[in-house]
């Protein structure tokens, strides 16, 4: 269960958000279960790392939005987080890992 909340809470926050708030449910399942299930642990991190980024291309995007490109790159990156984050629940709806594309590994 927390795995999907960490994939699905994550995409739906990022989606709800507008890309400001996909972090929290993925670190909200990371601090309360990750010490008691690896996998939890390992998907969880998997989809903090994930949404940090495009939280990060996010801000990135809404800097720029006065230069004319921050809609472009916001809008791109909602839909990526969320549709991402989608996949990666269903996996989890099935108990298989998933790997993210397009990430980097900020927390360890």
């Amino acid at each position: 269960m927390w795995v999907m909340v960490a994939h699905f809470g994550g995409a739906a926050a990022a989606f709800f958000g507008a890309v400001w708030l996909g972090w929290i449910p993925p670190l909200v399942a990371y601090l309360s279960r990750g010490q008691q299930s690896p996998f939890v642990r390992a998907e969880s991190l998997k989809a903090l790392n994930f949404q940090l980024l495009w939280t990060i291309v996010g801000v990135i995007g809404y800097a720029l939005i006065c230069a004319g490109l921050g809609f472009i790159i916001v809008g791109l990156a909602v839909l990526i987080a969320t549709i991402f984050g989608v996949i990666a629940g269903i996996k989890a709806l099935n108990n298989e890992p998933y790997h993210y594309p397009l990430t980097y590994p900020f927390v360890k």
